[in-house]
C-alpha cells in the first residue's frame, strides 16, 4: 500500500508540474502578443486547466500529506517527502496570492459553468473602488507566477522521485 501511495503522489505531482510547466513554456511567445490577442486567447485555458489543475494539485497535496504521515520519521524518505509537500504548498501560495486574483480579471464578463464560476469567484475583491489597471502588469504577474509555480513543482517532483528511490534501496 505504501508503494502505491508513493507512485500516486509522484503521478499527481507530475500532473501538477505539467500544468504549471505548460504555462511557463508559453511565456516567451505570450510576452510578444498584443493586448487584443492576449485578451482573446487567455480564456481558453480555464475549462481544461480548472479540472486538471484541481485534480493534479489538490490530489498531489492530499496524497503527499498522507504519504508523509506513513513515512518513517527522521528517515531520508521523510525529509524528501516533506520537501515535496512544501513545494506543493509553495505552488498553492503562489497561486492564491498572485495567479488567482489575475484570473478573476481575465475572466470578467466570461460565461463559465457553475463549478468554474464558483471557483474563480472565490476570494473575489468585492470593493467598489476602481483603479486604472495596466494590462501588462497583470500579464507579467500571471505569466511569471506560473514560472515560479513550475519551479516549486519541479522541486516537489525531484524530491518525491528521490524519496521513492531511497525507499526502494532500503528495502
Amino acid at each position: 500500500m505504501f508503494n502505491v501511495l508513493q507512485i500516486l503522489s509522484a503521478i499527481l505531482i507530475a500532473v501538477a508540474m505539467a500544468m504549471a510547466l505548460a504555462h511557463a513554456l508559453e511565456l516567451p511567445g505570450k510576452m510578444r502578443l498584443t493586448k487584443e490577442v492576449y485578451f482573446a486567447m487567455q480564456p481558453i485555458y480555464y475549462p481544461g486547466f480548472t479540472i486538471g489543475g484541481g485534480v493534479g494539485e489538490f490530489g498531489a497535496l492530499i496524497a503527499t500529506l498522507i504519504l508523509l504521515f506513513f513515512t518513517p520519521w527522521r528517515s531520508a524518505e521523510f525529509w524528501l517527502t516533506l520537501v515535496a509537500l512544501l513545494g506543493l504548498v509553495g505552488m498553492q501560495a503562489v497561486y492564491w496570492l498572485l495567479t488567482h486574483p489575475v484570473n478573476q480579471f481575465w475572466l470578467e464578463g466570461e460565461t463559465l459553468n457553475k463549478f468554474s464560476a464558483g471557483f474563480f469567484s472565490f476570494g473575489a475583491n468585492q470593493s467598489s473602488e476602481t483603479r486604472p489597471v495596466d494590462w501588462t502588469d497583470l500579464r507579467n504577474q500571471w505569466e511569471y507566477s506560473h514560472v515560479v509555480r513550475a519551479g516549486f513543482a519541479l522541486v516537489s517532483l525531484i524530491a518525491i522521485v528521490i524519496a521513492i528511490s531511497v525507499s526502494h534501496q532500503n528495502t
